[in-house]
């Protein structure tokens, strides 16, 4: 096991390393570069200085020199910590995204455990009483949270909490603690607010995982070595937890680097509606100013947590189901 997560692990930066460079090739495709949004607004201003400015800022930011030197300058500065400058306000990267950064792991992480709650305990009921009200009821708040997109449901609890309750749900705290730094008042206003974004980013990713591990869980109750145990007498709490549960919650587990990209994609606009200070809306502006360092910073991280994630769905699936094995005694 040990051997199998080391290997692992140093297979994880060549693959970063890849994703790098794709994601900051692609940023780098379309024409112009971040400071031409800048010199545009310059010039609109009838600045007669603007061309001038224009070189000495592609030169603060290393624009005049090849992608393929940027790119690796950038890459070696992550080793030290060292993301480069961002176009936005002439800022170091790490300064800029700190406690965004730190908010969206909190957000995303509150909703990868929102989701898999839910869908367990919903999935796991719905399996055990098929063709009920219960079941009949998770299908349909399955299917209405596939069908609902993230960004029209924040608008509509916007809207209800507006109107109906006088409140503003918007933001993931009281404005009071914006800036400041962090508190227990702080903490207890960022986790009131977390309810309501966990809630609109987690329901499209709820809604699948509990059609999947119904439609598993059904197939594995309906299997020979299920009726054999309910005919020797065992009791349908240990029936179900002993093997059906353990095999059918294996796509399940194997969601989980699966998981995390998606929940971040779909979080970007959320953020944006409800007006979160989180790395969505930073990274969305990034995108379309060509702020390469910020974007290619944020994806990076976000890779990080895929393949992090992707590393740990494997481990708990071993754990889970004794027929995985890793290294040589498994190959054989």
């Amino acid at each position: 096991m040990l051997n199998y997560v080391a290997r692992r692990l140093l297979l994880m930066i060549p693959t970063l390393f890849v994703i790098s460079l794709i994601v900051y090739m692609i940023i780098n495709m379309p024409p112009g570069d971040c400071v031409t949004s800048q010199i545009d607004e310059l010039l609109s201003r009838g600045d007669a200085n603007a061309l001038a400015r224009a070189d000495e800022l592609r030169a603060l930011y290393g624009l005049d020199h090849s992608v393929w030197y940027r790119f690796f300058h950038w890459i070696g500065g992550v080793f030290r910590w060292d993301f480069g400058l961002s176009c936005q306000d002439t800022v170091p990267v790490k300064d800029l995204i700190g406690e965004r950064l730190m908010l969206t792991i909190v957000m995303e992480s509150c909703t990868i455990i929102f989701i898999w709650t839910v869908s367990f305990v919903i999935g796991v009921y719905a399996a055990t009483h098929q063709y009920k009200f219960g079941d009949y009821a998770a299908s349909f708040v399955g299917f209405l949270g596939l069908a609902i997109p993230n960004f029209l449901l924040a608008l509509v609890l916007l809207y209800v909490g507006k109107v109906y309750f006088g409140v503003s749900i918007g933001g993931l705290m009281d404005p009071e603690f914006i800036e400041k730094p962090m508190s227990w008042d702080k903490f207890v206003s960022v986790a009131k607010h977390l309810v309501i974004p966990t809630i609109v980013i987690g329901t499209s990713g709820t809604a699948g995982m509990i059609r999947r591990l119904r439609a598993n869980l059904l197939d594995e109750l309906q299997k020979q070595y299920v009726v054999t145990g309910r005919a020797k007498g065992l009791s349908p709490f240990k029936l179900l937890v002993k093997y059906p549960l353990r095999h059918a919650i294996n796509p399940f587990v194997a969601d989980i680097g699966h998981l995390l990209p998606e929940v971040v994609s779909g979080s970007v606009i959320v953020s944006v509606v409800l007006s979160l200070p989180t790395m969505g809306p930073m990274l969305l502006n990034a995108l379309k100013t060509q702020d390469v360092n910020l974007a290619a910073t944020f994806l990076l991280f976000v890779a990080v947590l895929t393949v992090i994630g992707m590393l740990i769905s494997d481990l708990l699936l071993a754990a889970l189901d004794p027929r995985i094995r890793f290294g040589a005694a498994g190959e054989k």
